[in-house]
């Protein structure tokens, strides 16, 4: 049985890979972390999982208080699991340290917010223990059954895409206020600075990445050498108006520190971002944004569009869904027995995602996904953590994974660096 240990969780998706109980884990848990908003913010999620009707766990937090967190855990290594999910800046060095004590690491992303940090990736994709980034969308199940389409030759074919029409186009909006797990989503103060937190080419850009390098085929890895060829990259920014600050952080002032970015009470935050790219010479496309308040009702919002030799694919999720993932197969000849295939895919499938069915739309074919098969996105935190016990059961770091974690971190330092210099 596996104990873990929690240090310092700034971010509530530290708390999420408890949302469900699991028989590898011991129910008793240890958090390492300073007294203030950021602990409570992470026992009271975890206590919510505790005290819900519907199946709930039994986590019982052993809280050790100390000046310095990160010694402490090492020190008394009461596990060999470290779950990491907060501030970005320094994020890769605390993971390389704990990695050079012998700790296995699983962290949120991002791992770093500029290239400075890059040897420190090198260290911890090099060797055993095993270090491990948060990657939760290849658990979504639209995006599952995207993966599983393009990588049919017979349905999808080739990548085929052109600069100004790329293959694999990912697109995505999120909220700066939300909700989460039914609760107004509270922000530590930091997460507005870009210096700590990182821009709009370093934060969700990385799930962007991950889902690029799974549609093209992950195979024996990536290099960033090899096989990534950066076009162009830009970033602007959201504006936060103080109320709005307020109303997420619960502080009524700006800090001292982000004075620099505030003009006219209004904080001008660089969280925006667009990345282009050739992957192994496939045109590549990234676009993430955020907004300052999630619609009454409504979610994250989310498209992306995979262009192949046979078909196009289109997932999407947002307001013309009823923020609910949708895919849909356009077959680039929809004659030669195109509809018997796919009928023949999704009966194939039926075991893993039972009830798949399909149906004409106005973009082709409609995959029909029975609420069954969908799992939310606050699910896949813990299904990350299942699949991160299986390698530590294993007891090898499969040299695939190590290679697309360097090269994914490595094509968003470049991309900011290309993006400095071209503001400069």
């Amino acid at each position: 049985m596996h104990t873990l240990l929690f240090l310092e969780p700034g971010h509530f998706h530290a708390a999420l890979t408890l949302r469900v109980a699991n028989p590898r884990i011991d129910p008793a848990i240890h958090l390492y972390a300073r007294p203030g908003q950021e602990r409570d913010a992470f026992l009271a999620l975890v206590r919510s999982f505790n005290a819900r009707d519907d199946r709930p766990t039994d986590w019982k937090v052993r809280i050790h208080e100390s000046a310095d967190p990160e010694r402490a855990l090492v020190e008394e290594r009461r596990g060999s699991i470290v779950i990491l999910a907060g501030r970005t800046r320094p994020k890769l060095g605390a993971i390389a340290r704990l990695h050079a004590a012998g700790l296995h690491v699983l962290a949120d992303k991002p791992w770093l917010t500029d290239g400075a940090a890059l040897p420190d990736l090198e260290q911890v994709t090099a060797s055993w223990p095993l270090a491990m980034d948060i990657m939760t969308s290849r658990h979504e199940t639209v995006a599952r059954l995207t993966q599983r389409i393009a990588a049919d030759p017979e349905m999808f074919g080739e990548l085929h895409g052109r600069a100004n029409e790329p293959a694999i186009d990912i697109q995505s909006k999120h909220h700066l206020l939300k909700m989460v797990n039914g609760a107004l989503l509270r922000r530590p103060s930091w997460y507005y600075d870009t210096r700590i937190q990182g821009d709009g080419l370093v934060d969700i850009q990385s799930h962007m990445v991950d889902q690029a390098q799974w549609f093209l085929g992950d195979g024996a890895g990536f290099e960033f050498e090899r096989d990534f060829e950066l076009d162009d990259a830009r970033r602007w920014e959201t504006p936060v108006p103080r109320d709005l600050f307020r109303a997420s952080t619960g502080l009524d002032e700006f800090p001292e520190s982000l004075e620099p970015q505030v003009d006219a009470g209004v904080l001008h935050l660089a969280c925006n971002g667009e990345i282009r790219y050739r992957l192994r010479g496939v045109p590549v496309r990234q676009r993430a944004e955020w907004g300052q308040r999630e619609p009454d009702g409504g979610g994250d919002v989310h498209r992306t569009t995979v262009r192949g030799e046979h078909a196009n694919l289109t997932a999407r999720n947002g307001p013309e869904t009823g923020f609910r993932g949708e895919l849909h197969v356009a077959p680039r000849d929809p004659g030669a027995g195109f509809e018997a295939r796919l009928s023949e895919r999704l009966a194939t499938w039926e075991a893993e995602m039972p009830g798949l069915a399909h149906r004409p739309s106005p973009l082709g074919h409609e995959i029909i996904i029975p609420d069954a098969t969908h799992t939310p996105h606050e699910a896949h935190f813990a299904m990350v953590l299942d699949d991160f016990l299986d390698l530590l059961d294993v007891g090898a770091w499969p040299a695939a994974l190590a290679a697309r974690i360097r090269a994914r971190y490595t094509v968003l330092a470049r991309a900011r660096e290309r993006c400095s210099r071209a503001r400069g």
